[in-house]
């Protein structure tokens, strides 16, 4: 496969058929990231001096055009720069603001010879060529922040077409027929969640995209807000019409800045064009987003916390039923859905969801493609979109490069603090809900933490087990006060003062605080622990032997847990605690 066919496989963001001129627009183009990841590396300053190069030389935007672009997906190579034209398809990453005249000397002469061969990235490498990209379809093509640039790549063309052609069943139909399930964590089936809320007795109803992204090492979500916000927003309204709803939010963490002035600027563009009214869906329908941002509180992506907050309250959890599809915001039935969820119901609606589900292994319950955030001891550092059912290997070694430095992968951790370690002869485990659940672990959102063999699986227990301890919210009594007993546990045995009878006290008090925890942060905390327990108990048990014995009357030893503990991955490629909250 050629590094163009390779870049017309990835599709839009890499550049496809769409990404190049076309009549009225300039033969070349070079796209600039400007996702949060290549801003962090320079970008916005590369750019400029891109601008500037370009005047210098007299060249106007008739010649060459340079956009400001979302995710072109290989974060930890940034600053990305694109380039469509006569020369194909080509990628740039890391190249410096100095380096803007050679930079712009390639794309124009598109010689034989690329005086930046060093900084060129290969588009047929299989990070790229393996991607099946369908939420991502358009970031790394359109301006985030132009709601023309959107419509031009098709945004909001199936959202007219429901309002216009398709009843709400009909709707929901081809969302049943996709098989999509939740992308969120759960995998709850989105049709079966669609009908429930729409079955409801007559009355008004909700819609809330869940945006609240929170795990270490989880940037899926921010990645489609900051590149494509109206893909979220039509998926959205697409869900409102078909649970006959006229209201909803938009509810994103207040440590997404960026994203959150880009769903702004979407909102404000939408409502600049007449709403969701005949400009956007060829006739009159009074839908309302609005958008909320929420403190950053980790609980309120449970969605009965993330209710409270929209309302005003304190982002607790509160027990069901009754469900938030039955009674939600304000009484009414409401619907939350993920952010990934609902950005793939636009091309759900175009291709059919037959299309849909066939993209999968086949299986009714793990249709569809998957985007994956990759960070970590990986090579390659950034965001992939792969059809479920995709081999881990592959995802790590084939398209992430491995661990950096040639290292063996030791392994993986999927589902952040809710999720569990897959150790490395495990690798050729497909990536389904199912097959992660086998082994202790869950898909999650989609955060990919690669681990090299430096790494310490009790010390990256109780980084987990920290974490969870701050950002419970306290309302119950087995995830406030349980969390904390297993985090100090877990001190004893990382610190080298724990005995074998501590191990059966993890497991105890682990199952105790699964059990009863009354929402999903508590009954997941401990499934880190349980995981490495399971795969790698040997170090845990390696740990209680250096421990000084005691008699059983001695009182064991305690220790407050380390809330702030710095993270066992800094030694193995740079994620850091989520108080630093830095994304790759």
């Amino acid at each position: 496969m050629t590094a163009t066919a390779a870049a017309m496989e990835l599709g839009a963001a890499l550049g496809s058929e769409g990404a190049g001129a076309t009549s009225g627009e300039p033969s070349q183009r070079l796209r600039c990231c400007d996702a949060s990841a290549c801003r962090n590396a320079g970008g916005i300053a590369l750019r400029q001096a891109l601008l500037a190069a370009r005047a210098a030389a007299g060249l106007g935007e008739d010649t060459l055009a340079i956009r400001a672009v979302g995710c072109l997906r290989l974060c930890g190579r940034g600053p990305l720069v694109a380039a469509d034209g006569p020369g194909g398809h080509r990628l740039w990453g890391g190249v410096s603001p100095p380096l803007a005249d050679q930079l712009l000397a390639a794309v124009l002469e598109a010689g034989e010879v690329d005086p930046l061969a060093p900084f060129r990235l290969d588009l047929n490498h299989p990070f790229f060529r393996l991607q099946k990209p369908v939420v991502l379809e358009r970031c790394g093509l359109v301006d985030p922040e132009s709601l023309d640039d959107a419509l031009a790549q098709g945004a909001y063309t199936q959202l007219r077409r429901c309002v216009r052609q398709l009843p709400p069943e009909a709707v929901r139909q081809e969302v049943r027929r996709s098989g999509l399930r939740g992308r969120g964590g759960a995998g709850y089936p989105t049709g079966l969640k669609w009908d429930t809320v729409a079955l409801q007795p007559p009355g008004p109803r909700q819609v809330v995209a869940n945006g609240d992204e929170g795990d270490p090492g989880a940037f899926m979500d921010r990645t489609v807000l900051e590149s494509d916000p109206h893909r979220l927003l039509e998926g959205l309204a697409i869900a409102a019409w078909a649970v006959e709803a006229l209201h909803g939010y938009v509810y994103v963490r207040a440590e997404y800045p960026l994203a959150i002035a880009r769903l702004r600027c979407a909102l404000e563009q939408v409502e600049a064009r007449g709403g969701f009214g005949p400009a956007l869906c060829g006739t009159a329908w009074p839908l309302r987003l609005e958008l909320r941002v929420g403190a950053g509180a980790y609980v309120c992506g449970e969605e009965t916390a993330l209710l409270q907050s929209i309302e005003g309250r304190r982002g607790t959890p509160r027990p069901r039923p009754p469900y938030p599809a039955q009674r939600g915001l304000g009484g009414a039935p409401t619907l939350i859905n993920n952010v990934e969820t609902l950005a793939a119901i636009p091309a759900i609606l175009r291709e059919g969801g037959d299309w849909y589900a066939g993209l999968g292994t086949g299986s009714p319950t793990c249709a569809g493609t998957k985007v994956f955030s990759l960070s970590g001891a990986v090579l390659h550092t950034g965001v992939v979109e792969v059809p479920l059912g995709t081999p881990l290997r592959t995802v790590v070694e084939t398209m992430g490069g491995g661990v950096v430095g040639g290292l063996p992968v030791k392994a993986v951790q999927t589902g952040g603090p809710s999720g569990g370690c897959i150790p490395a002869r495990h690798l050729d485990t497909p990536l389904s809900y199912e097959a992660m659940a086998a082994l202790g672990s869950i898909l999650g959102s989609g955060g990919m933490v690669v681990l090299g063999p430096e790494t310490s699986m009790p010390a990256l227990a109780r980084f987990f087990m920290g974490f969870c301890v701050q950002e419970s919210c306290g309302k119950c009594l087995p995830c406030r006060a349980g969390t904390v007993q297993l985090a100090a546990l877990l001190d004893r045995v990382v610190e080298g003062r724990a005995a074998a009878a501590d191990l059966e006290r993890l497991e105890e008090l682990a199952a105790m605080v699964k059990a009863t925890s009354l929402c999903g942060l508590g009954q997941s905390a401990p499934n880190p622990l349980l995981s490495t327990l399971r795969h790698f108990r040997s170090e845990y048990e390696a740990a209680c032997a250096q421990a000084p014995q005691r008699t059983q009357a001695q009182t064991p030893p305690t220790s407050p847990p380390h809330h702030q503990s710095e993270s066992p991955l800094d030694e193995t490629g740079g994620q850091e605690p989520p108080a630093a909250r830095r994304e790759p």
